[in-house]
């Protein structure tokens, strides 16, 4: 083919310009595609124009001229499938190829659709990146080769085409892996076999080490916590004094009942011994009798109350509260909680598992508690019990409470230690196991 040696002419070098504009504006690799596959009418009067985008060894057609990306599978696209695939062999570089029915005979099953649906000639325009990769082709179908001025000028907008290709399918290509479509059906079915893999369902929950043998000290009256006479994980034994009342009010009120028992015997005995002269006032031994009385229960409750305003141990173990401070001089009522008496020898775990993370769990379940302190050494546990209902957390979070053992006590079994419980539930598919919570969550949201 003979290229001119003259410039090409201003007005086509400016109409070439505006090409390359509208391609940098391009926002999509279809609009760039649709560009390539249009913009140039005015200067070739193809009979049309096609856009093939390269996917490894095989090529994916992105635009007609004058239409929309095709989606149907025509005579006519089944046929330029192999069409395509021969072209692209006779165009081995990145110089435009100019091919005619005569000059380069196709195949037999190629040459009867070339006689039906196109033209004498072919133009062929590879599109290349910058560092020579075969990005797609465009075929203009023609029935004369282009003109010399064309032939030299064309290649600067192949490689703005090419730019602005490589910049606009970036993301995708991250992503093409060249596959056949039967390797793609493999791989799918692969995938779904995967997906049918039993594993081991498990749920996360944050935990604390309790004792499994640990007893609640609530106030035993109303009051105002006058001292704590212990310190928190202090070692206790039976009979230690926890913490005390105070006893201001109680003994005020105690000292007025006894001085209103005092006032009662004296009026009761004085009645009786004017009963002896007056017969009226042995109505009144009774009444007065029963008043005495009246007052010396008041005195024995308000003294029974004095001594449970010192609280003692229960039991030996570990007295387990917050700071003494917080409760100084706080008010409380009968039965609210101050601290618990715990045996540190039989430490387990607490686990508050949220609603949103609940999997179906037994007694018997193994758990892995990895604490906070120690996460590099994990402690091993069973499920004890679980309960049915599921109540609000300290944090807002409604959870189930679970009790589970520690198997190995080892010095890291601390009681009031915190971390992270792994709870190991029965087996299913993974596929179950990756789409349980988006099941769950597309059930509540619809309703189904």
């Amino acid at each position: 083919m003979t290229m001119s040696e003259s410039p090409p002419p201003l007005n086509l070098l400016l109409q070439l310009g505006a090409l390359r504009d509208r391609a940098l504006q391009a926002d999509s690799l279809n609009a760039l595609s649709f560009s390539m596959a249009n913009d140039l009418y005015p200067l070739l009067a193809f009979h049309q124009a096609l856009v093939f985008a390269q996917r490894g060894k095989r090529l994916e057609l992105l635009q007609v001229s004058g239409l929309t990306r095709p989606s149907e599978d025509s005579p006519y696209l089944v046929w330029l499938q192999r069409a395509s695939r021969w072209v692209a062999s006779q165009v081995p570089d990145a110089a435009p190829v100019w091919l005619t029915r005569n000059s380069v005979p196709p195949p037999a099953d190629i040459a009867d659709g070339w006689d039906e649906w196109w033209p004498e000639g072919l133009w062929c325009l590879p599109v290349h990146a910058r560092d020579g990769e075969r990005l797609g082709i465009l075929l203009l179908l023609l029935e004369q080769a282009p003109p010399a001025p064309m032939q030299q000028a064309l290649p600067t907008l192949l490689d703005t085409w090419g730019y602005c290709w490589t910049a606009l399918s970036r993301q995708r290509r991250l992503f093409r892996w060249g596959l056949s479509r039967r390797q793609g059906l493999l791989l799918v079915a692969a995938l779904g076999l995967l997906l049918l893999l039993p594993v081991r369902q498990s749920a996360l929950a944050p935990a604390e080490i309790v004792s499994r043998q640990a007893q609640i000290i609530s106030s035993p009256i109303d009051g105002v916590i006058d001292q704590i006479q212990v310190r928190p994980n202090q070692v206790v034994e039976v009979g230690t004094p926890l913490f005390s009342l105070d006893e201001t009010t109680l003994r005020s009120r105690a000292e007025v009942l006894g001085k209103e028992v005092a006032v009662a015997d004296a009026e009761l005995s004085a009645a009786s011994q004017r009963a002896f002269d007056n017969p009226q006032s042995k109505g009144e031994l009774t009444l007065l009798e029963g008043r005495a009385r009246q007052r010396r229960a008041e005195l024995a409750a308000v003294q029974a109350q004095l001594k449970r305003t010192r609280v003692l141990a229960p039991r030996n173990g570990v007295a387990v509260f917050s700071d003494p401070n917080d409760w100084l001089g706080k008010p409380v009522v009968t039965g609210e909680r101050i601290m618990q008496v715990a045996d540190p020898a039989q430490p387990a775990m607490l686990i508050q598992l949220p609603v949103a993370d609940a999997i179906a769990l037994e007694p018997g379940a193994e758990v892995t508690l990895f604490l906070t302190a120690y996460p590099l050494t994990p402690l091993k546990g069973k499920i004890l019990e679980t309960s049915y209902q599921a109540r609000s957390t300290d944090d807002n979070v409604v959870a189930y409470r679970l009790l589970a053992s520690i198997d190995d006590a080892s010095e890291h079994a601390r009681l009031g230690l915190h971390g992270t419980a792994k709870l190991y539930g029965g087996r299913v598919m993974l596929g179950y196991y990756l789409l349980r919570r988006p099941i769950a969550a597309v059930r509540a949201w619809s309703g189904l």
